[in-house]
């Protein structure tokens, strides 16, 4: 959230991003967060967050959607080397959860594999129908987050680690018209 605070008032230090670094890491790892986030270009978590290179294991799919590849490749670091963060970020105006929500809305299937995105979202669609709210898109965006963040936390190899206290797996919303990040669950104590 410090590297999110530098990104918001443009103070950014760039760390880990020069030569030295490259050998540090080249043949090892040991990045303190995984981010699974949005494919949207406008949202790269190593950017947003101010980290470098080996910092951040990054997952990115349409609408923060899961499936099994998914869920493994956010299990890795947690799994593998004891990372100790997952970051589920969503965000403002959302394209893949807007498609999404008006392809339930009208009833019209996306074309191709656009249509997995769909069906990993309906949980999200099915919330932001029950909560309603001026915005639905936005909040069918937060519910997205929230729901793959609590199913990750609950997930059967993860809870174990996040029952112990050596994995926080947080839900966060990134404002594209401020660049901040807000944290909408999970945060450690």
């Amino acid at each position: 959230m410090d590297g999110n605070k530098r990104w918001v008032g443009g103070d950014l230090q760039h760390p880990d991003r020069d030569p030295n670094r490259r050998q540090l890491v080249a043949q090892a790892q040991e990045p303190f967060g995984a981010i699974l986030s949005c494919i949207d270009s406008r949202v790269p978590p190593e950017l947003l967050f101010d980290t470098g290179l080996g910092d951040l294991y990054v997952m990115r799919t349409g609408g923060e959607a899961v499936g099994p590849v998914v869920t493994g490749s956010v299990e890795y670091g947690p799994m593998t080397s004891g990372t100790p963060l997952i970051v589920v970020l969503g965000h403002q105006r959302c394209g893949a959860v807007e498609a999404a929500y008006k392809s339930f809305r009208d009833g019209n299937p996306l074309p191709g594999n656009l249509q997995a995105i769909v069906k990993a979202l309906r949980p999200a669609y099915e919330q932001a129908v029950r909560e309603g709210g001026a915005d639905p898109v936005e909040t069918m965006a937060r519910a997205q987050v929230k729901l793959t963040a609590t199913d990750l936390r609950s997930n059967q190899d993860l809870a174990p680690l996040v029952g112990k206290g050596a994995l926080a797996v947080v839900g966060a919303y990134y404002s594209l018209d401020t660049g901040k990040v807000e944290v909408l669950s999970g945060a450690p104590s």
